[in-house]
């Protein structure tokens, strides 16, 4: 049985490939590319002449077979046209299938995009929630943008992937639903015209009149909600020594707290512990 590599490659400079890419590239027996002249370009580089074939996310299901196929009688190379392979590109069911067929998987680390950015663009690196390539359309977009829009592990970014052709509606799009945060955009990362704009949304509509390369934003994260003051020892007092009047005169437990609640605007939770330790 072969063994499936998943093999990162350059997201731009080819110095940065690895000496163990190099090697299994050299030595699998077919490679597995997303655009197989992209990966063509790639390994004559390095003078490898490995057989190609093209795996991506039109033909993934029909390409299947084959290359599992040609893991029973020797070892195969995924790799995507710039980065990591299954980070925002297909190849997730190719390492279950062929964990599932008995083939060891393993991983040749390399560039990627989304820890690049998040590295270079200043902004907190503990956590992150990268959400690829956002939708084309408007509608499905600011959706996907809603259902993002209450995150906020501790000022952590939002990571996107974005084509120079919609990196204006996406701008425009984060401006309207989730406001004028601090943003980083990365363009062209490792490449001859790498740039990082840092600044808010919607300066950067106005930076980038014509976008040109391809970009990963980060958007700053939501502020966590704040917590309510804590009662003050004042307010406790009053609102025990209400409930002690109200005890002694008979009011049940229930009438009692809601009661104290609305006059001393406390939650209900802190009144009934104050109601258990009253005494009379």
């Amino acid at each position: 049985m072969g063994t499936l590599y998943i093999v990162g490659t350059p997201i731009g400079n080819l110095e940065d490939l690895t000496r163990r890419a190099v090697r299994v590239l050299g030595e699998v027996s077919l490679v597995a590319a997303e655009d197989t002249r992209v990966t063509r370009k790639l390994l004559s580089h390095l003078s490898i002449h490995a057989p190609l074939v093209s795996y991506h996310s039109r033909n993934w299901q029909s390409r299947l077979p084959s290359i599992l196929d040609a893991l029973t009688s020797g070892d195969v190379a995924l790799v995507t046209d710039a980065g990591m392979p299954v980070v925002s590109d297909p190849g997730s069911e190719l390492v279950s299938a062929a964990r599932a067929s008995g083939n060891r998987v393993e991983v040749v680390p390399g560039p990627s995009a989304v820890t690049a950015a998040l590295a270079v663009s200043g902004l907190p690196g503990d956590c992150f929630l990268f959400l690829g390539f956002l939708p084309r359309r408007g509608k499905p977009r600011t959706s996907k943008l809603q259902s993002v829009a209450a995150f906020t592990a501790p000022f952590a970014p939002l990571i996107i992937f974005e084509a120079p052709h919609r990196l204006r509606a996406t701008l425009q799009d984060l401006l309207t639903v989730l406001g004028d945060r601090d943003l980083a955009v990365c363009r062209e990362l490792t490449k001859v015209h790498e740039e990082v704009f840092r600044g808010s949304v919607s300066q950067a509509l106005d930076y980038f009149a014509e976008p040109k390369g391809e970009f990963v934003l980060l958007l700053a994260g939501a502020d966590p909600p704040s917590r309510p003051e804590a009662p003050s020892p004042l307010d406790l007092d009053a609102a025990s020594a209400e409930l002690a009047k109200l005890k002694q005169s008979g009011a049940r437990a229930r009438t009692a707290v809601a009661q104290v609640a609305a006059d001393c605007d406390l939650p209900r939770k802190i009144v009934y512990q104050l109601w258990l330790q009253t005494t009379v």
